[in-house]
């Protein structure tokens, strides 16, 4: 009867294990920050290292961005390194290491639309026999649910997309996350975001919310502080300020646990 609804996506990061996060099928999530606070890489991360059947839209990076990334994550290469021989035609030595993933697929539109997802899901399945595992939306401002003509429409579109995301997520048991945006006051990406800090309040719909402000500490380096504002599976604090810390290495683009000592 539960098929394989529940069942979470693994993943590395034992910090948000202890807080009781876990990326179910079946279940939809948002993850929400400032721009380039690390929403987007969270889920690169997630997609690349948890090896599962993985479709992921891509509206707010192009191709040679996630290529790079993901071959950064996957060899712990210095990214700067894999850029120039993307440009430099020598990429033949990192491709076997990204066939590694080949059940990853991204697509590249920067506006799809729903009928373009359902398009994508029925490929994927054509494809590889079965739909994903995990379905990443990056992000839910740029799918385009319609006409957007005022404040009041624009939220209404949003909560209506996550609706739409919440019932793929129920008819292909895959976990979707969607990336997402913050209202102004949180805008610099350097404080706790609560729950009531999301764009357009769509927080009623996704079972797990998560919100991620960043630390600079000074030496170039960068520290992700990813909170469960809401989980409808294990503990929450809506305030913003619990927290699992992720060390972000730019030369390798990888997240790890900040912290050491987890039982």
């Amino acid at each position: 009867m539960k098929g394989s609804a529940g069942e979470p996506i693994p993943h590395t990061f034992r910090g948000l294990s202890k807080l009781e996060v876990e990326f179910r099928r079946g279940e939809l999530s948002i993850v929400a920050a400032a721009a380039g606070t690390g929403k987007s890489l969270l889920a690169s991360n997630l997609a690349v290292q948890s090896n599962v059947p993985t479709l992921y839209w891509s509206a707010d990076s192009n191709a040679a961005t996630q290529l790079t990334r993901a071959t950064a994550i996957l060899t712990g290469d210095d990214i700067q390194t894999i850029k120039r021989a993307l440009r430099d035609d020598r990429f033949d030595p990192y491709e076997q290491a990204v066939s590694q993933r080949w059940w990853l697929r991204f697509n590249y539109d920067a506006r799809p639309t729903p009928a373009d997802m359902e398009r994508d899901l029925e490929a994927y399945r054509e494809v590889f026999g079965m739909y994903p595992h995990l379905a990443v939306a990056d992000n839910l401002s740029d799918l385009d649910g319609g006409d957007v003509r005022d404040a009041e429409s624009y939220t209404f579109g949003l909560e209506g997309m996550c609706e739409y995301l919440n019932e793929m997520a129920r008819g292909t048991s895959a976990h979707v996350m969607a990336m997402h945006h913050v209202v102004g006051e949180y805008a610099d990406g350097l404080k706790p975001i609560p729950q009531s800090g999301l764009k357009g309040k769509v927080s009623r719909v996704p079972s797990l919310v998560l919100t991620i402000h960043k630390e600079i500490d000074g030496m170039d380096g960068r520290i992700l502080h990813v909170a469960p504002v809401k989980n409808r599976e294990g503990f929450e604090d809506s305030s913003g300020e619990t927290f699992a810390s992720l060390d972000f290495d730019r030369r390798t683009m990888r997240l790890t646990d900040a912290e050491t000592g987890f039982e």
